[in-house]
This record gives C-alpha cells, structure tokens and sequence, in this order.
C-alpha cells in the first residue's frame, strides 16, 4: 500500500479505497514490490497515455437531440496497438474505464499478445434506446473518436452493453470516413464483428470458452474435478450464459443464477441451455419457471464448490462476501472483487482464479480475428479453440511458475508475470527520445 500511495502524492492524486482505479493500481503496487521494479515502471503504469472523452449530440426517434457523452481511454501501447472493449452502460466514467484499460494491458501483457490496453464506454442504458436511435448513437460516437481509433493503433471489441451489431455500425461508419483505397485494412478497426464481416468463429463464446479451460487446468489442483463440481453465477449475458453451456458440456452443476432481473436456485440443477433460451426472450433470469426464486442474500449464501461472477466490476464486496458458502471464486468478470472482499475471503480459505487469468478468452479471440482480417482469412471453429487452448494453458502455466517461483498468491503472481513482460520490452525499447 505504501508504494501506491507514493506514487499517488507524486502525482498529486487523492487515495480512495473504494475506487476500481486505485485498486487496480494497488494491484500493481504489490506485483511491482515483490518484483523489485524501479519505481519509474510504476509511474509510468499508474496513469493512462490517453484520456479523451467526447460529447456527441443523437437524433432520437421523437426529433429531439440528446448529448452524450463517450470515453476512450489508452493505457500503455509498449507492447502494440491498444486493444480494448466499448461498453454502453449508464454508470460508465473515466474512472471506472481508466481501471478497465489499465486490466485489459495486464491481461494482453500475460497472454502474451502484441497489444496494449484500452477502454471505452458511452454513458447510456442502452435498453432505453431503440435500434435505429442505438444505430445513430455509435456511428456518432465513431466519428467523434475520428482518429483515435484505428486497426494498427486502437482496436476497440464488444463489452457489457456492445454486441456484434455495433462492432458492425462502427466497422462501416470508420471504413466510410477513412481512405476508400484503405478499405480492407478498415475491416480491423475492431473485433467480435458478426461472421459475415470478417468475424471470427468462436468470438461469441471466447472468454467463457478461455474460462473453461482456465477451470480444466487449475481445478485439479485444487482439489475439484470440472465434470463434477457445483457453482454458481453472477450474470447470464454473454460470458455467463456460454459459461453455463459450456460447463454443462462437461457435466457440472448450476445451482443458482443472479442477475439484474433477480436469483433462481435449484438443488437439482438448473438446465443452462434452457435458461438461456429464458433469458433471449425475456432479457432475465428472473421468473425462470423451472427454479426456485430466492434473494439476493440467498444467492450469496447458496452452498457451491465455484462461485463464478460473470457481470459487472466489484459484485463482491465487504457486505454480502460474509456470506459466501464457496470454496472457489474464479472471476469472469473484470475486478468483480472489492479489496476488503478479497482479504476476507483469503482469510477464509476460498481460493481465487484471478480475472486477468481467467478473463482473457475474448481478447485472445479478438487477436486471431484481428490476424485474420489483416491476412484476408478465415480460420475454423476447431482451428480457433486449439489456439485458444494453447494460449490459456501458458497463461496459466506461467501464472503457476510465478507463483511458486515468489510464493505469492494466484492473483499477485498473475500481474507479477504480465509486468515481467511489460518491464523487459521496456528494458529493450527504451523511452523515447
């Protein structure tokens, strides 16, 4: 704690414990300590390259204007072009996006992929939008970034709130504003595109698919057989729901389900693929008729072996991680644990698979799509997972190596490995000039 804070009175910033920022930075505080990493590499991480934000006006459906206001944030590009997710929620700010690129240039770093980090969000709920008003409001936000974006400098994806649909609304809009002769190299302006635009397969299912085989590889360790373990889920969009599919492939349990809709439960098991048929025509899991409704509380406290937060930043916090009844936490989700959470658990004995570990499958994905696209490719769906594959087994053998190698946890040995990388490019390049 004592580095962090150094480097927040250098830069004259204010510590907030609660904030996701700062506690991505402590994060990065301790894996820089234990590694002995001059203190010049943990200024220059502490703050992002870039901070732009935009404020972009929308016609609505009903004639009026309504002004918006969007992020993009790029971290660190030591390593390549910043990379990084747009989400559209209504409690997006630079903070919170700040703490997102800053994770997305840990998790690129680990996998060793040749990117950076970004981050991106427009302040909406997109569910108060209609499709064309949602159409308008990203091809305005697009040309608002202008050349911000591009596919050898920043290379946004979907995230909560984003889909292939937009990733499709920002392909065209950029490739329209750009050099037509140059319209190729425009189809890499972003990943997680739909298949018939220079998508890749497997991008819809990646980072639950790089979950499920994060969970092959370290659950044996710790004791649980996949095919035989039972857990639960926080969120039921897109990583919760193929996560759900995924494990039920391979003969794991779901027991209870929260998202923002409600929590189900069920003693016997809840059928992942029927809940996922529920939640495509009802936009929840609340309701499902084949489970018991229960409280948030319930859900918190239901009896798992792995208890997987699937949805939004920091789900487990001081209150409700008193109640968990878990031996595992392996988090999906970005930073889905406060830091007093996480004390508490590791004082209890729940073990934790670390989110830039477990949380990287979309990212690698994006970059075989990215490859793809710059090569005029198409690779199959067998091809796609065995890369993938390869990638997440030495993510998390190098995430082990670390661990045992400064005896720390899971979660410090993961930043450790991804600054380790990120401090020997450095070491090479150099700071210009």
């Amino acid at each position: 704690m004592s580095d962090v804070l150094k480097i927040f009175r250098e830069l004259e910033m204010t510590w907030d414990r609660d904030n996701i920022y700062h506690q991505v930075l402590t994060y990065i505080a301790q894996a820089s300590e234990l590694l002995g990493l001059p203190a010049g590499m943990e200024l220059i991480l502490a703050q992002p390259k870039n901070e732009i934000t935009v404020h972009f006006p929308v016609l609505m459906d009903n004639g009026d204007y309504q002004l918006f206001r969007g992020y993009r944030v790029q971290h660190n590009n030591v390593l390549g072009p910043f990379k990084g997710g747009i989400r559209y929620h209504q409690d997006a700010d630079l903070d919170h996006v700040k703490a997102l690129a800053v994770l997305m240039t840990m998790k690129t770093a680990l996998y060793w992929l040749p990117y950076g980090g970004a981050k991106g969000a427009v302040k909406v709920n997109p569910r108060s939008l209609s499709q064309n008003e949602l159409m308008r409001l990203t091809r305005r936000f697009t040309a608002a970034l202008g050349q911000n974006i591009g596919p050898f400098y920043d290379v946004p994806a979907p995230d909560v709130g984003t889909n292939a649909q937009i990733m499709a609304w920002i392909t065209d809009t950029y490739t329209n504003l750009h050099d037509p002769a140059r319209r190729l190299d425009g189809m890499g302006v972003c990943t997680g595109k739909p298949l018939l635009l220079g998508g890749s397969q497997g991008r819809e299912k990646a980072t639950g698919q790089g979950l499920i085989y994060v969970l092959e590889q370290m659950l044996p360790e710790m004791g649980f057989d996949i095919g035989k373990v039972s857990y639960s889920l926080i969120g039921y969009g897109n990583v919760g729901s193929w996560t759900g599919k995924l494990m039920a492939e391979r003969g794991a349990k779901l027991t209870a389900v929260l998202d923002h809709t409600g929590a189900i439960y069920s003693d016997k098991g809840i059928d992942a693929l029927e809940l996922d048929k529920y939640v495509a025509q009802k936009g929840g899991v609340g309701g499902f008729p084949n489970a018991e409704a229960i409280t948030e509380d319930q859900f918190y406290s239901a009896k798992v072996d792995v208890l997987i937060p699937a949805a939004l930043e920091q789900m487990i916090n001081d209150r409700n991680v008193k109640l968990l009844n878990c031996k595992i936490v392996a988090e999906a989700a970005n930073a889905p644990t406060t830091p007093q959470a996480e004390r508490y658990m590791v004082e209890q004995g729940i073990q934790i698979l670390p989110a830039i570990l477990c949380n990287s499958g979309g990212v690698t994905v994006s970059y075989f799509e990215w490859n793809q696209n710059r090569q005029a490719e198409t690779w199959d769906l067998e091809y796609v997972d065995a890369q993938l594959k390869k990638m997440v087994l030495a993510a998390c053998a190098r995430t082990k190596e670390t661990a045992r190698r400064l005896k720390c946890d899971l979660r410090v040995a993961s930043y450790c490995a991804a600054l380790e990388r990120i401090a020997k490019v450095y070491l090479i390049r150099g700071i210009f000039p």
